[in-house]
């Protein structure tokens, strides 16, 4: 078994666009979502190693300093799974596309450390 990293995607326009609903409308779309985060998390719950978490704002550190920057980035997840194949099958009809602006999962095999 290998331990592979989800990587949850959504846009900046898309989070925007979130923000803007009302609030019980986002409310009602939130609440719907975590029972269906739940749930998968239930389901999947023998192929999860860590299960991560929303990620906040983001900073970008460089050889010319800290600064503040936006990404797709979301959250993440890792699991464990027989193959690449396998681990992003755990993925479809994932909520995150049904009630949160996701745009996409990324999945990535998780490498060993070279000399470790």
């Amino acid at each position: 078994m290998k331990n592979f990293l989800a990587v949850y995607l959504g846009s900046p326009s898309g989070m925007d666009e979130w923000k803007k609903l009302d609030e019980a409308t986002r409310k009602q779309k939130e609440s719907a979502g975590m029972q269906g985060w739940k749930d998968w998390m239930a389901k999947n719950a023998a192929a999860i190693v860590d299960h991560g978490c929303p990620l906040g704002k983001t900073k970008s550190i460089s050889h010319t300093g800290i600064a503040d920057t936006r990404n797709n980035l979301a959250g993440y997840t890792i699991v464990r799974a027989e193959s690449h194949e396998a681990a992003a099958k755990l993925f479809q009809n994932h909520p995150h596309f049904a009630f949160f602006p996701g745009t996409a999962v990324e999945i990535m095999e998780c490498l060993p450390i070279p000399g470790m």
